[in-house]
């Protein structure tokens, strides 16, 4: 049985989708959280290049490029998660999907949103959980910067809990549509 699937959208990567990518766009929460990940890419860069610089040139090493591009990597990575929710830009997948109808698609996307936002929600929870230990014991990085852990843990935790506040944006809007198609 031959089905006819309709291309529905091309990105700007020239990535084919065969649904509508229904996504809440930015807030000033992600938009805050975009700036600060490239403020810390940029970070990134420099330190690399003073690095790579002091090694060729002067024969030295700065001795903490390795630990703070590590944390900055990390803030980056959990930070930008929220970014790319609110923009629909993590992976989907349209095998079946596609084959659906236009409420039954939507109906099942929001319910797959609540599963990844319960999954988000318990994550943010052990991270706080793990944060504040590392608080109350005041763990540090065995290295010469002796960092407090709750510092980079908390990056990771609060990247967390915005990719929690922005799934909840995203179901709010996909509900509103199912809503509003249902309605004669």
């Amino acid at each position: 049985m031959a089905v006819n699937l309709e291309i529905k959208e091309v990105a700007p990567d020239g990535a084919v989708h065969l649904i509508e990518t229904i996504a809440s766009g930015p807030s000033p929460v992600e938009k805050g959280s975009e700036a600060l990940c490239a403020f810390f890419l940029l970070a990134m860069i420099v330190l690399i290049g003073s690095e790579a610089i002091a090694r060729n040139v002067f024969a030295t090493s700065l001795q903490v490029t390795d630990e703070i591009g590590g944390y900055l990597l990390v803030a980056t990575t959990f930070l930008s998660m929220s970014v790319a929710e609110a923009h629909g830009a993590f992976h989907r997948v349209e095998l079946i999907q596609a084959r659906l109808g236009a409420n039954l698609r939507l109906i099942s996307q929001t319910l797959f949103d609540f599963m990844s936002l319960a999954a988000s929600a318990a994550v943010t929870w052990q991270l706080t959980r793990l944060v504040l230990n590392s608080w109350r014991s005041e763990d540090v990085a065995p290295t010469p910067l002796q960092t407090p852990l709750w510092l980079p843990q908390s990056m990771m935790a609060i990247g967390m809990a915005l990719l929690c506040l922005a799934v909840s944006r995203t179901i709010i809007t996909k509900a509103k549509r199912i809503r509003g198609s249902s309605r004669p």
